[in-house]
C-alpha cells in the first residue's frame, strides 16, 4: 500500500482502540473496514503496537523507592499528563514517533500502576463505567420486558433474552447498544437499591470459561446459557451479583 494513502475512516481505527467508539461508529467502522485495505493494514499497525507495548521484556517493575522517587519529581515539575496516545494528524507520518513516545508512557503507566491489565473483563468494567455518565445508560428505558425486548429488533443480528427481575429484589431499567469483543452486543440495565447492574449479552461464539472476578473496584460475572455469552457488571457486593445471575438463570 502506497505510505500517501489515506481514508477519512483511519482516526475512528484509532478511537477503537481507545474505546471512544459508540456502538453505532463501531458497527460503522467495521462495516467499512471489511473493503477498505487502508483501515484494514490500520487496525494491524496498531495491534502490532499494542501487543509489542504488552510484551514483558518491554519493562521490569520499578522498586518501590524508585516509583516514589518519580512520582514526587513528576509532581514537583508539573501536574501529570494523561496517560492516553494521543491522535494523529496524519497517519502514516509520524509513526516512530507515536510509537516510541507511546512506549514511555507505557513504561510509566506499568511502574506507577503494576497490575493494569486488559481483555475482555477490562472492556465489560470500562463499558459499564462510561454507560454511568449521565445520559449514556440507556438507549430505552422501560421497566417492562415486552417493551425493552422488541426495542432490539432490526438493531442487533440477535434477540436478546430480556426477564422481569423485579419480584427478585433486581427490577429492570432498560437497554442500550453497546459495542464489546469486536462486535454489537444487548446491554440490560438492571437496579439493586442504588447499585446498577449491566448485563451485557450477545451470541455465544468461542467457548469462554465461565468467571467470576473484580476489577477496578467493580464486580463481574459471567456465565452461558440459551446460545448466549451473558455478563453481568455491577459495584454490588459480590455475593449480591452472584445472586442476581442466579436468579436470572432460574427466572422463565
Amino acid at each position: 500500500m502506497n505510505s500517501a494513502e489515506h481514508c477519512e475512516m483511519e482516526l475512528l481505527v484509532q478511537a477503537e482502540f481507545d474505546g471512544e467508539l459508540g456502538a453505532a461508529d463501531a458497527a460503522s467502522l467495521e462495516a467499512h473496514r471489511a473493503h477498505c485495505p487502508i483501515c484494514q493494514a490500520a487496525t494491524v499497525d496498531l495491534a502490532r503496537s499494542r501487543d509489542l507495548l504488552r510484551a514483558p521484556q518491554l519493562y521490569q517493575p520499578a522498586a518501590e523507592a524508585v516509583r516514589a522517587r518519580l512520582i514526587a519529581q513528576f509532581g514537583a515539575a508539573r501536574p501529570a499528563p494523561p496517560l492516553r496516545r494521543r491522535r494523529f494528524s496524519g497517519w502514516r507520518q509520524g509513526w516512530a514517533g507515536f510509537v516510541l513516545g507511546a512506549a514511555c508512557a507505557a513504561g510509566v503507566a506499568f511502574m506507577v500502576l503494576p497490575n493494569a491489565g486488559q481483555g475482555l473483563t477490562d472492556q465489560i468494567v470500562a463499558s459499564h463505567i462510561r454507560a454511568l455518565q449521565p445520559g449514556h445508560l440507556e438507549d430505552v428505558a422501560s421497566t417492562d420486558q415486552h417493551t425493552v425486548k422488541p426495542w432490539f429488533d432490526g438493531r442487533l443480528d440477535f434477540a436478546p433474552p430480556v426477564k422481569d427481575l423485579k419480584a427478585e429484589g433486581f427490577p429492570l431499567k432498560g437497554g442500550r447498544l453497546d459495542y464489546i469483543g469486536g462486535r454489537p452486543v444487548a446491554a440490560l440495565v438492571y437496579q439493586r437499591d442504588k447499585h446498577l447492574i449491566d448485563l451485557y449479552v450477545w451470541p455465544e461464539g468461542t467457548a469462554v470459561p465461565a468467571l467470576t472476578g473484580a476489577a477496578t473496584g467493580y464486580n463481574v460475572v459471567h456465565w452461558n446459557a440459551g446460545g448466549m455469552a451473558l455478563w453481568a457488571v455491577s459495584d454490588l457486593a459480590a455475593a449480591q451479583l452472584e445472586q442476581f445471575a442466579r436468579d436470572w438463570r432460574q427466572a422463565p
